[in-house]
């Protein structure tokens, strides 16, 4: 039967560690009946960290596997982030932009509220049915001290720096969950006559044999591509960003405020990302090659900084857009980069990686007869999640009504909007999204809210039919109202996002 007992997971980084977490915590209770997992990593390869922003899903994640969140945002430089402001992307005007916040619209379980806000537009539909663009306007956290570990005010994810993450969840894993660390480099991947990994050889410690292999060995998937012959989906024709400028910015003075939410500026051919961690910015340039040259982009780069960006290093990042054809074959799983990469333009990386080892740790083959069918399951799952992360990012360029480059007016053309996205497109020119009308499947990387609020967001306009807006109208009413009372209580309560910060390192927060 081959019971699945030994799992090595080669590559370590936020994909390696953060699955090695998950499956180890899910599992305890196997670890004294000769359970094992094993991460397998090259002291030789340097951390790509190319994201630094998260969703709301990591809390749950790193409640699930015993971490303290005080310690985590203490060691990790970690902020918070309620969610993304658009700037210039609908028409370029410098003062034109709009919120993809974390909180659900008011009353969102109960009904849909963009009928009762399209009949008046009395403010953006963001400050119509929630308090959180308000609250990043004025640059406060989603908490106070006193609320405990994971708990919230307003929703919230986090930014973080990826490589002190990965070191922090590398203690964690293997001082508390019981995973055993080799510092190694893999030198042959060993498959027998069925195809199957059998072990991977590396030069410091010999010979690691396993059950199931978890590859989280980057852009060069030595597993999924090297050993299993996986060939990579391309989406450069739907995504055309394709190269990535970083740069670490100081701040001027230790005081100055940090954005609890992402800002995502459009440029000429691409756009700029700015994270605020408590010791610097983070901030980078998403382009197209195809539109516009390196040395142009990191013009706009540096021209977007300022003279801040007076003697920086910028590093280049390159982007290989799209996934793997099949993430599970035979007793492979691709995660993290292995698995493939979009532009982090709604930080999708983490998320997945989350998703993908809570499926793993979750539907764990007890033998290997029923490892195929797991993993066709695995595959669906996984191909249809990456299908709407795709989608979604498509979205934010097929509703711009920019035509000033020639970037913007190709991502207009219909030819490389998705059919799936085209057809709900037209489907919410008349009816708009809400709850499961075309999202029916568990854990979805993005709700309904979020579409609701990139479309109106970016002056999208639903034809409703006649009395639509009068259909629960009082309860549309109240729960407006509930949120202009909510707004008024969080901003008078919430403390300011740096002030948080320096107070947890301080004090720490309420453990759970």
């Amino acid at each position: 039967m081959g019971q699945v007992e030994h799992i090595v997971i080669v590559g370590g980084g936020t994909a390696g560690w953060l699955t090695a977490g998950v499956i180890a915590a899910r599992h305890q209770a196997r670890m004294s009946h000769g359970f094992t997992v094993t991460l397998v990593e090259s002291p030789n390869v340097p951390i790509i960290g190319v994201g630094e922003g998260t969703w709301p899903t990591l809390r749950n994640t790193l409640r699930g596997i015993g971490v303290s969140e005080t310690d985590f945002l203490r060691e990790c430089d970690g902020a918070f982030k309620q969610g993304a402001r658009f700037n210039r992307w609908t028409t370029g005007e410098p003062d034109e932009g709009y919120y993809h916040p974390l909180m659900l619209p008011q009353g969102f379980a109960r009904l849909s509220l963009v009928p009762h806000w399209q009949t008046e537009r009395a403010t953006t539909f963001c400050d119509a049915v929630t308090p959180q663009g308000r609250i990043c306007d004025a640059g406060l956290a989603p908490k106070t001290i006193a609320t405990p570990e994971f708990e919230s005010l307003a929703n919230y994810a986090y930014h973080l720096d990826a490589g002190k993450f990965s070191q922090f969840m590398q203690r964690h894993c293997c001082e508390k969950l019981g995973v055993r660390h080799v510092l190694a480099d893999v030198t042959e991947v060993v498959t027998d006559e069925s195809g199957d990994v059998t072990m991977v050889r590396t030069q410091q410690a010999g010979d690691i044999v396993g059950d199931l292999f978890v590859d989280c060995t980057g852009f060069k998937a030595l597993l999924i591509e090297g050993a299993m012959d996986v060939p990579f989906r391309s989406c450069n024709e739907v995504l055309f960003c394709d190269t990535a400028l970083a740069v670490q910015v100081p701040y001027a003075d230790p005081d100055d405020p940090i954005a609890s939410h992402t800002i995502s500026t459009a440029q000429s051919a691409g756009w700029i990302w700015d994270i605020g961690l408590p010791t610097r910015r983070g901030v980078g340039h998403v382009f197209s090659s195809s539109h516009i040259s390196a040395d142009e982009a990191e013009r706009e780069l540096r021209a977007y900084i300022g003279p801040a960006a007076d003697g920086l290093t910028v590093r280049k990042i390159p982007i290989r857009s799209g996934h793997r054809e099949t993430f599970w074959k035979r007793n492979v799983v691709a995660v993290g980069l292995a698995a493939g990469f979009l532009e982090p333009l709604e930080a999708s990386a983490i998320v997945l990686i989350e998703l993908s080892a809570k499926m793993i740790a979750e539907q764990m083959p007890p033998n290997r007869a029923v490892m195929d069918v797991i993993a066709r399951r695995y595959d669906e799952t996984t191909l249809y999640r990456w299908g709407r992360i795709i989608d979604f990012l498509k979205l934010h360029y097929a509703l711009t009504k920019r035509t000033d480059t020639e970037f913007w007016r190709d991502n207009l053309r219909p030819e490389t909007i998705p059919d799936r996205l085209l057809g709900l497109m037209e489907l919410w020119k008349y009816q708009p999204p809400w709850l499961h009308d075309e999202f029916d499947r568990a854990e979805e990387v993005f709700p309904s809210a979020s579409y609701q609020y990139v479309l109106y967001g970016m002056g999208w306009h639903t034809d409703l039919p006649p009395g639509e807006a009068q259909r629960e109208r009082d309860q549309a009413i109240r729960a407006m109202r509930e949120n202009r009372q909510q707004t008024e209580r969080l901003m008078q309560g919430l403390p300011r996002h740096r002030d948080l910060l320096d107070r947890i390192r301080e004090h720490a927060m309420m453990p759970v």
